[in-house]
C-alpha cells in the first residue's frame, strides 16, 4: 500500500473521530430539548436525503441494488444508526452532565471490542504490537478522563442503566465498522448510504412506534428551531462528513488498524470542555501523549509489516520468472 493512501487513511480517520468527540458536548445541550430518538431520527433522516441524492447523481439508479446482501445492510445500518446512534445518546442523557465525557472515553473501548470480536468468531489472534498500542492508547484516555482519580470508576456503579446503554451502543457502531470489510468491492458512498438509509428507517419506525405508546414527543417547530445550530452541526460535521471520512479511512488502513483512532474522541471532548472553562492538568497532557504514542507506534510496526509483505512478494515473483 502506498505511503500516500495511508496517510490519507488516517487523516479521514483522524477528521472523523475529533469530529466524534466534538458531538457529545454539542449533543448534551439538544437533549435538553429534544429526546434522543427523534434527535436521532431528524439529524440521520436529513443526512440520508442528503447521501442518496449524491449516490443517485455520482453511481446513478444502478447503486441502489443491494445484490443480494440485504441483510447484512440491514444488520449494520441498525448497528450504526439504531442501536449506537440512540442508545449512546440516551445513555449520555440519563447520566446528565457526567454523561458527556463518559460517552466519549467508551469510545475508547472500541478497538479492544473490536479484538475481542475478531479473535472469538474469526480466531484471528491479534499482532502483538496492535494490542500493545491499544492498551497504551485506552491507559492515556483514561488519564485525560479521570485525572488519576481511580474513584472515578466507582461511582459509575450509580449509572448501571446508562452506562449499559452506552456500551450497547459502541459495541453497535463496532460491529458496523468491522461489517464495512464485506463490502470491499462497494465504493465508500454507496456502503455509507445504503447502511444510512435502512438504519435510520428503523429508527424511524422505532420512534414512531414510541410515539403512538406515549413514551416519547414529537418536537415541535420551536424546539426545533430553538436547537437548529446543534441540528446543524450535528448533520455535517460528525454526520455526513465523519461517516463518509470514517469509512473511507477504514477501508485503506483495516477496521483493526483505523480503529485505533477513535481514542481522539475523548480527548477532543476534553479539549472543548476545557475551552468551556475546564482546568487542563499534567494528567491531560501525559494521556494525549500515550494516546499519540500507541498510534504512532501502531503506525509504525504496520508499516514495517506491509513492507516484509512486499519483499516477500518480489522474492516470491523473482523465484517463479
Amino acid at each position: 500500500m502506498k505511503k500516500g493512501q495511508l496517510f490519507i487513511g488516517a487523516l479521514t480517520c483522524l477528521v472523523a473521530s475529533m469530529s466524534w468527540g466534538a458531538m457529545f458536548p454539542v449533543a448534551d445541550h439538544a437533549l435538553e430539548f429534544v429526546d434522543p430518538f427523534y434527535f436521532s431520527f431528524i439529524r440521520y433522516g436529513v443526512v440520508t436525503i442528503m447521501l442518496v441524492i449524491l449516490l443517485l447523481v455520482r453511481e446513478g439508479k444502478k447503486s441502489f441494488h443491494l445484490e443480494g446482501k440485504a441483510k447484512w445492510i440491514i444488520l449494520f445500518g441498525v448497528m450504526a444508526f439504531t442501536v449506537y446512534n440512540v442508545l449512546i445518546f440516551l445513555g449520555q442523557r440519563l447520566m446528565g452532565k457526567s454523561g458527556i465525557m463518559t460517552a466519549s472515553i467508551a469510545e475508547a473501548l472500541m478497538p479492544m471490542l473490536s479484538i475481542v470480536i475478531l479473535w472469538g468468531y474469526k480466531h484471528v489472534k491479534p499482532k502483538k504490537y496492535t494490542m500493545i498500542s491499544i492498551l497504551i492508547a485506552f491507559l492515556g484516555a483514561s488519564m485525560v478522563i479521570t485525572k488519576g482519580n481511580i474513584s472515578f470508576f466507582f461511582s459509575l456503579g450509580d449509572h448501571l442503566f446508562s452506562l449499559l446503554f452506552i456500551f450497547i451502543g459502541v459495541l453497535g457502531w463496532v460491529v458496523y465498522t468491522m461489517g464495512g470489510q464485506l463490502f470491499q468491492e462497494w465504493s465508500t458512498l454507496r456502503y455509507s448510504t445504503l447502511t444510512c438509509l435502512f438504519g435510520t428507517a428503523i429508527t424511524g419506525i422505532l420512534t414512531a412506534i414510541l410515539t403512538a405508546q406515549g413514551y416519547v414527543s414529537v418536537p415541535s417547530i420551536k424546539v426545533i428551531a430553538a436547537i437548529k445550530y446543534d441540528f446543524l452541526f450535528m448533520i455535517t460535521l460528525p454526520g455526513i462528513i465523519a461517516l463518509l471520512g470514517w469509512n473511507y479511512g477504514i477501508k485503506i488502513l483495516s477496521s483493526i488498524n483505523g480503529i485505533l483512532f477513535i481514542n481522539f474522541v475523548p480527548i477532543t471532548t476534553l479539549l472543548i470542555m476545557v475551552i468551556k472553562g475546564y482546568n487542563i492538568t499534567a494528567f491531560d497532557i501525559v494521556g494525549t501523549l500515550f494516546v499519540i504514542i500507541g498510534l504512532i507506534l501502531n503506525n509504525i510496526y504496520q508499516r514495517k509489516e506491509d513492507y516484509k509483505q512486499v519483499l516477500q512478494k518480489e522474492k516470491t515473483h523473482l523465484t517463479i520468472t
